[in-house]
């Protein structure tokens, strides 16, 4: 998923969010704020059809569903179909909602990716087809969206998840919850040794022999003296990624010679929380419990799903969105 990325953020820290950016497919990302337009206020006119409303979706409420539906299916236009209507709040442009997106090959019906994801209503960096799931809609809602291929990735596709060139994609969103700010509390007990190594060398983080821990938790090892970092910065980092249940290695930039640059907001939730507030030369750890990061469920797409993360950040530079 790195190339689906503003700025190539790598695979382990992405969520599917990162292939919601119009753009993402390979060609420039266009030149856009990030925040809902003044047009994007209002609802977006996306009518059910026929297509939409003859998908036939299955499984739990914010875990990855099943949908059934005749295939090839091919699509001349956007339409979307509220499955579920939620009895919370109706969503609102420029509200951060935390959903469950899942994506369907039109030509096979396979699923392609289901992962959580933070979607800013009215963003207009995101392809309306990823909007349409979560736009003018009740909290607790499911939708499913069938988008042809000129509203997502085109005569281009997606190769990173295996949408072809012209392929129309089905898409189902659980529309969890409106996004509240997310702090980390301090890591106080069963914190991992960590050895840096000399120049060029990756550190050495030694797990304790213990179960994770359920919560979100920070702990700062060097406090750095530079600009802090805000939601939605683009920050530049080193950092070694740590599955708590393996005790593997399954990302790291140290051995890629350089470090990785990418916004706060298309990260994993408990990956951006961590750098929010903090400032530049700082080096710390932080522990991600599921929620926070792939989801609780681990399937073929989401190898990463259900496990407790563990990272080791150094963060290097930051600059305001846009910039």
């Amino acid at each position: 998923m790195n190339r689906a990325l503003r700025r190539g953020a790598p695979i382990a820290l992405a969520t599917s969010a990162a292939l919601l950016l119009a753009g993402c497919a390979g060609g420039a990302t266009p030149e856009a704020s990030g925040t809902p337009t003044p047009d994007a206020a209002a609802c977006m006119d996306v009518p059910s059809g026929d297509l939409s409303d003859s998908v036939k979706v299955d499984g739990e409420f914010s875990k990855a569903p099943t949908a059934e539906f005749t295939t090839p299916l091919e699509a001349d236009e956007l339409q979307r179909t509220i499955v579920t209507e939620g009895d919370g709040e109706t969503t609102e442009s420029g509200q951060k909602i935390n959903a469950v997106v899942t994506t369907f090959s039109g030509e096979s019906g396979d699923q392609l990716f289901s992962q959580p994801a933070t979607i800013t209503a009215g963003d207009d960096t995101l392809y309306q087809a990823f909007l349409a799931g979560v736009d003018c809609v009740p909290v607790g809602s499911r939708t499913v969206t069938v988008a042809p291929a000129s509203t997502l990735y085109g005569d281009t596709g997606n190769e990173s998840v295996g949408i072809k060139a012209g392929e129309t994609v089905v898409i189902v969103v659980d529309v969890v919850e409106v996004q509240q700010p997310l702090k980390p509390a301090d890591w106080t007990e069963n914190v991992p040794e960590v050895k840096w190594g000399a120049e060029g060398e990756a550190p050495t983080v030694t797990l304790p022999k213990t179960d994770p821990s359920p919560d979100l938790q920070l702990k700062v090892l060097e406090e750095g003296d530079g600009a802090t970092v805000g939601e939605g910065d683009s920050v530049t980092v080193q950092y070694q990624g740590i599955s708590w249940d393996t005790g593997e290695i399954f990302d790291q930039s140290y051995t890629r010679g350089e470090p990785a640059t990418f916004s706060t907001d298309q990260v994993i939730q408990g990956f951006g929380a961590a750098l929010v507030g903090q400032k530049v030369g700082t080096k710390l750890i932080v522990t991600i419990p599921p929620e926070y990061a792939y989801g609780t469920e681990k399937s073929d797409q989401n190898a990463l799903g259900g496990q407790t993360l563990v990272f080791l950040i150094e963060i290097v530079d930051t600059a305001p969105a846009g910039q």
